[in-house]
């Protein structure tokens, strides 16, 4: 009962009281716990149990197993069998984990013996792994886009050393597309998508079958023909050369616009952030979301399927944040700096640090549109050097995150994989509740171009404010690289400690970074898919091979 309820204030009584009631301490895990766990799986399986009381039974599970251990080594009483082996790893580069530590626990509550490398995991270490383990599965996570190409590449390396087991990808940027269109032609076993964590229960069950030939095959056909169905609409789409594009650029009438002066230029540094500001900043929309409960905040907690779970979840995440804000768990940093800047050479902006001029890179969409419709870049949000109107943009970065990592390692020391994925995920929404909230004291303040704003959380989440704060590696700015010139201007890693790992992924992982653009005609957009010659054009503007430039834009690209 205290396993399938996820209760676990008497776990260690009543495990005491089943170890007393049998022969050998593994029977309690062989018989109760297994049969408790058993019944998680089905009711989760089909729709019955939610991913966050999923996880607190697992909580119950592993405080039992630890329990026991002792007993089982003391009488060397053998191992538990397990229903397969699974290798889980972020991929090199990348520092996100929630998303697979959740398919982790929930694999494990389902009897898969789970080996986690953790994150930024090379592809030799993997491999290297998967072979001594003798694994039946590996499974490899990202969230940032560099880690779409780290997959393939590493997907390459299982092939050239002929690793014959199935591969399932996972992470915020995958996608069935890039999965069945980059990753399986060059892997001869399965390759399998998963989008969550019920989805990863039921695709293992079916590769670990013994008869899963019939299932493997099925598999390979659907990725087959969603891969021809997916070039075949490419192609039919049109897109103009960079030059045709940039004429049919978003224009703005320099002239009559307004350009509002920063009260405050210049660089402005936070180091020890009062979180308890953000708490009405947070978006919880995206945080149910993170547990698999979709529905929008507050609606959620009176959904008629979810409700009463996203109400529990709710309470729990408020308890650990009054923990975090009352134990100052976590430190919240944050900079910024809002400079003279000008658009030059079409899709490029020069700001101005004092004597230091640093250029910003745009990219501009090229998919033809109707007429009448523009096709956009970034910098035409910013007034042209020779309009003779001086301009102005801002970059900044947050985190949330500083403690985040020591405070999930506690947690999972104690067997909490609960509270271990709470902290981070909490951590995540502090983190845009920190942009949102600088972003607003800029607009307001700092910049003051719209200084008698008044918006409500919800009008801010719609991001119903003027102007706008695209972050690099996101739809309108997807290259990464543009995040070291934001750290070379703000001298983020000195000045607020966060880093930047070899795919440009920041550390803490609770960090957003980005840029403010004020003019009020500044809108979000999705860049879409470039050509080969602005490859070429914005390889020579950032003075590097067009293979370099085609590693970082690689989910930009015409294929």
């Amino acid at each position: 009962h205290s396993l399938v309820k996820g209760i676990d204030a008497f776990i260690i009584e009543d495990v005491e009281e089943a170890r007393l009631a049998v022969d050998k301490p593994i029977e309690v895990i062989e018989g109760h716990l297994m049969i408790g766990m058993n019944v998680v799986g089905d009711l989760f399986g089909s729709g019955k149990m939610f991913l966050p009381q999923v996880v607190k039974s697992a909580r119950v599970m592993k405080k039992a197993v630890a329990y026991l251990q002792p007993f089982i080594e003391a009488e060397k009483d053998g191992k538990v069998e397990f229903a397969g082996k699974i290798l889980m790893a972020t991929v090199k580069g990348d520092v996100h984990d929630i998303g697979k530590n959740i398919v982790s626990v929930v694999l494990g509550c389902n009897n898969y013996e789970i080996v986690d490398l953790g994150v930024m995991v090379p592809p030799e270490k993997i491999i290297q792994t998967a072979i001594e383990e003798k694994v039946d599965i590996i499974g490899l996570s990202g969230l940032i886009t560099p880690s779409l190409d780290e997959m393939v590449f590493v997907s390459k390396e299982m092939e050239k050393k002929d690793l014959n087991v199935p591969l399932i990808i996972g992470g915020a940027t995958t996608s069935r597309a890039h999965t069945s269109v980059k990753i399986a032609p060059n892997y001869s076993n399965t390759v399998v998508h998963i989008n969550d964590a019920s989805r990863a229960v039921t695709v293992v069950g079916e590769l670990l079958q013994k008869d899963n030939q019939i299932y493997k095959d099925q598999i390979r056909d659907e990725y087959d023909k969603f891969r021809e169905q997916f070039l075949k609409r490419g192609k039919q789409k049109e897109y103009l050369s960079i030059e045709a594009a940039r004429s049919n650029k978003f224009n703005i009438d320099w002239n009559t616009t307004e350009i509002i002066n920063p009260n405050q230029l210049g660089i402005q540094v936070f180091q020890d952030f009062n979180l308890r500001k953000l708490e009405d900043y947070i978006d919880w929309s995206p945080f149910f979301r993170s547990w698999d409960l979709h529905g929008r905040y507050p609606d959620i907690l009176d959904d008629d399927l979810v409700g009463e779970h996203a109400k529990e979840l709710h309470k729990d995440a408020k308890i650990l944040l009054k923990r975090i804000f009352d134990e100052k768990l976590l430190k919240a940093k944050a900079i910024y700096g809002l400079f003279p800047a000008n658009s030059i050479n079409d899709d490029d902006i020069e700001v101005q640090n004092g004597d230091n001029a640093l250029k910003f890179l745009t990219l501009g969409q090229q998919l033809k549109k109707r007429e009448g419709v523009p096709n956009f870049a970034l910098a035409d949000f910013v007034a042209p050097k020779d309009s003779g109107k001086q301009d102005y943009m801002g970059c900044f970065c947050v985190s949330a995150g500083f403690g985040t990592s020591e405070l999930a390692a506690k947690f999972e020391a104690e067997h909490d994989d609960y509270n271990s994925i709470m902290i981070k995920a909490l951590a995540d929404r502090l983190a845009e509740a920190f942009a949102e909230y600088l972003h607003k004291e800029v607009r307001m303040n700092a910049w003051g171009y719209a200084k008698n704003e008044n918006l409500t959380n919800e009008e801010l989440i719609k991001e119903n404010y003027k102007g706008i704060r695209p972050a690099p590696g996101y739809p309108a700015c997807p290259d990464h690289l543009e995040k070291i010139t934001i750290w070379k201007l703000l001298n983020v890693e000195e000045n607020i400690g966060v880093t930047l790992t070899e795919s440009l992924a920041m550390f803490p992982a609770a960090s957003v970074s980005g840029y403010y653009f004020a003019n009020p005609e500044a809108r979000y957009f999705g860049l879409g898919k470039i050509t080969e010659d602005q490859v070429k054009d914005y390889s020579k503007r950032r003075n590097i091979s067009v293979e370099e430039s085609k590693k970082w834009l690689n989910p930009n690209l015409v294929n």
